[in-house]
């Protein structure tokens, strides 16, 4: 028989195998490594979490994620206009990861590529759908990404409505790429105020996190 006890050592904490089984004694780390994803899977589902994803982004995996996306909620019977504006929502949040991290990955593979790094959480939270995306920026950007998402966050539905107006008539700031749309469609179709944070990681970036509820 077969199992895993924990030991305490001068050194500390140690989790070791006791017993025989020829599958674990090829490979001793195959009880840990299960355990270890296990937990993780369980601290996702125990969140609500629908699916994350965490790595280098493109347009086709936007696009696979997307589907995947929309046939999860399909088949739990969300209604169609929730389904549209979730889509809506993670599409918005992924395409600023591909436009704007600081993090990105650049060569020939038969063709000119670019990869940006972020991560993407989807799940239920209080009955509502949130998404959570997080991507690396220049601690340069952040004054003015911040004045956007605090100008975003003390509008009404009428004020965003009317903002969205406004700056659809005005030309995108210079390397903006419609940057300002963007958040303005994604707070347009949020229930409740976007949340957003800023984690300084080093002196030249920054982790920036934005999370919708719909």
């Amino acid at each position: 028989m077969t199992r895993l006890v924990e030991r305490v050592w001068p050194f500390g904490i140690r989790n070791e195998i006791v017993g025989t089984c020829p599958a674990l004694m090829e490979n001793p780390a195959a009880p840990m490594l299960a355990q270890q994803y296990a937990a993780i899977k369980r601290d996702l589902d125990d969140k609500g979490i629908l699916f994350s994803f965490s790595g280098y982004l493109s347009e086709g995996i936007l696009y696979s994620l997307g589907e995947a996306l929309r046939e999860k909620m399909a088949l739990e019977e969300a209604d169609g206009p929730t389904i549209r504006r979730v889509f809506s929502v993670f599409v918005e949040q992924m395409q600023n990861i591909i436009r704007y991290s600081a993090e990105k990955m650049s060569g020939r593979a038969g063709r000119a590529v670019e990869l940006s790094a972020g991560m993407v959480t989807i799940g239920v939270e209080d009955g509502k759908v949130f998404i959570v995306c997080g991507n690396t920026v220049r601690n340069g950007d952040v004054p003015r990404l911040k004045q956007r998402l605090d100008h975003l966050k003390s509008l009404d539905r009428n004020g965003i409505k009317s903002y969205y107006r406004e700056q659809l008539r005005e030309e995108p700031d210079d390397g903006s790429r419609g940057a300002t749309l963007g958040l303005i469609e994604i707070a347009r179709r949020a229930s409740d105020p976007i949340d957003y944070d800023f984690n300084a990681m080093d002196a030249d970036r920054s982790f920036f996190c934005l999370k919708v509820r719909v």
